[in-house]
Parts: structure tokens; sequence; C-alpha cells
């Protein structure tokens, strides 16, 4: 089935989930515009069926709806933005725990290959690289965990903060700090001890939380 196909709730869905990628990939940015007729053409979708995503993803806190004004990617302050990351704390800390208690042999290996090459891409200034391999890191640890329910949670909390992560990541000296804090997690979880790996976890958000912090007074590049 083609996109030109798609009608009511299935076509609803489509646009949902092509915005929602579109963010985590960053293709679209906080502030930007979305316009419902381009949407419509690009997807292949009714101008209702775009109106009817847009309405789900406010309700998401990722779309701003502005009478008179249409619908934009919601901007997420830096307070905001720290009040996410308490969440996330709280949720990747479980993941974290119950990854190192059911994580098999073969996802041990699979984190301990990620920890190679994000050994290698700070090692090379590659920061782009590490920016996609830290994220996919911390979306390993929430599959392994099997919290199904942490994970919904997460995608909504993560798609949100993307833009952030990001910036973060580039910001000069972070890949080098955060480095040792994400092989933490790696070392806990393959090691399977519950507590080390909540702990790293921890750590390794409330780092993110400080330099959150500096974004008020410094900028985010």
């Amino acid at each position: 089935m083609t996109s030109a196909q798609l009608k009511g709730a299935a076509a609803r869905l489509h646009v949902s989930t092509h915005i929602r990628q579109s963010l985590w990939a960053g293709d679209l940015l906080p502030g930007q515009r979305l316009v419902v007729q381009d949407l419509a053409d690009q997807l292949g979708v009714t101008r209702s069926s775009v109106r009817e995503a847009l309405f789900d993803l406010a309700s998401d806190d990722l779309v701003e709806l502005v009478p008179n004004r249409g619908a934009s990617i919601r901007v997420i302050s830096v307070d905001e933005a720290i009040q996410i990351t308490e969440c996330r704390s709280a949720l990747e800390r479980l993941c974290a725990r119950k990854a190192a208690e059911r994580a098999t042999e073969e996802q041990r290996a699979e984190l301990v290959e990620v920890g190679v090459q994000l050994r290698a891409a700070v090692a090379e200034e590659e920061f782009h690289t590490y920016s996609a391999l830290n994220r996919r890191l911390h979306d390993l640890v929430i599959e392994f965990s099997g919290q199904t329910i942490a994970a919904r949670q997460l995608e909504r909390l993560n798609v949100q903060m993307v833009r952030f992560q990001f910036r973060l990541a580039l910001r000069t000296g972070r890949p080098q700090e955060a480095l040792p804090q994400l092989l933490a997690i790696i070392d806990a979880v393959t090691a399977g001890d519950p507590t080390a790996a909540d702990t790293a976890a921890e750590a390794q958000l409330a780092s993110v939380i400080d330099q959150l912090r500096k974004t008020e007074t410094l900028p985010l590049a």
C-alpha cells in the first residue's frame, strides 16, 4: 500500500509517524512551521488527515497549534528540557537495571561493540558519529531491558529533546567528558550488575542536566 492509498486512521498515523521520524532525524527544527497543504501533497493524504495528526502531536507536546497562525514544531525551553531529562533519568535508570538483569550474551556483545565505536569516534573527533552512537546506546539499553511501557514514555520524551541532545553532543569537550559515563553504563550492563547500571545511568543523565543548565549562559553550538 502506498501513501497515496492511505485513508482515515491509517493516513493519520502515517502523517504522525512521518513528523516524529523527521523530528528524530533532525529534519524538522523547533519553531518550524508545518503547512497542512504541503504535508498533504508530500505524503499523499487528505488535509483532514494532516490536521488530525497535528492534533495528536499537539497532545504529545510536539506541535504547537496557534489560532489563525497554524501549526509549528514546539520550542522547548531550557527549564523544560531539564525537567524532561529528570523524567528520563528515572525511566532510564530502571531500563539500565533491567538490561543488566536480562540482556543476552549476544546483546551484551552488541553493547561492547558500541563502546568500541564510541571510543574510536571520540578519538578521531567524529562527533556526529559519536552523537548517533550515543543515541544508539540508549536505545539498545532500553530495548534490552524489555520495559515496553518505559520505552513508549521515553520515545515521547526523547523526541522532544532531540535538538538539545544533538547540540549538546557537539559542544566543545562534551564528547570527551561523556565517554567514560557512557562506557560505565556499558560495563555495568555487560557485567550483569543492576546496581552499578542504575548508578551509571543516573550519573550520565545528571551530567546532561548540568550541561543543560549551562545553556542559560553559554551558546548551544
